[in-house]
């Protein structure tokens, strides 16, 4: 029976197990996707899920929560102003975890652990409405300049005509 035995002790003892999940989970927000064995995978989802947790409660207190486990304040800022709204409509479920094979050096089942929901990508949108609008601008260029040639073409050929029969 597994009565009492809510965690995984992965080798370690229980500062050392602490401080490697602090890191694991902070560099998770930093970079949206790490790779790290199956059995760390899993541990690690609990406590990524808590953090989105926090980030979408949004107010001081989880703020100073989030802060005793994610080591740095630019990842306690992506994950209140980035992340929590990214979930914003999902109730759990936060990460997901992707079996990649085995590891060369001791054969240990490898996974990538990373957010359920991929990041928008903002910049692509926003280029591509700018790229819209500068062919836009670029169309009704071209039409106001062969409009303008076209009036000057009608106005010097008038002013012939006139010559002419003058």
């Amino acid at each position: 029976m597994r009565h009492l035995k809510a965690y995984r002790k992965l080798g370690m003892n229980a500062s050392h197990r602490k401080a490697m999940m602090r890191n694991m989970v902070t560099s998770l927000i930093e970079h949206e996707r790490i790779e790290t064995t199956d059995i760390r995978a899993k541990e690690l989802r609990r406590l990524a899920d808590r953090m989105v947790t926090l980030g979408k409660r949004g107010d001081l207190h989880s703020m100073r929560l989030s802060l005793k486990t994610v080591r740095t304040k630019t990842a306690a800022k992506k994950l209140f102003d980035e992340l929590a709204p990214r979930f914003k409509e999902k109730q759990g479920g936060y990460t997901r975890i992707v079996k990649t094979g085995r590891r060369l050096g001791d054969n240990a089942d490898m996974s990538i652990l990373e957010w359920s929901v991929p990041q928008a990508s903002e910049d692509s949108s926003t280029k591509k409405t700018a790229k819209k609008e500068a062919k836009k601008e670029a169309k009704k260029e071209t039409k106001k300049d062969t409009k303008k040639d076209t009036k000057k073409d009608t106005k010097k050929d008038t002013k012939k005509d006139t010559k002419k029969e003058g």
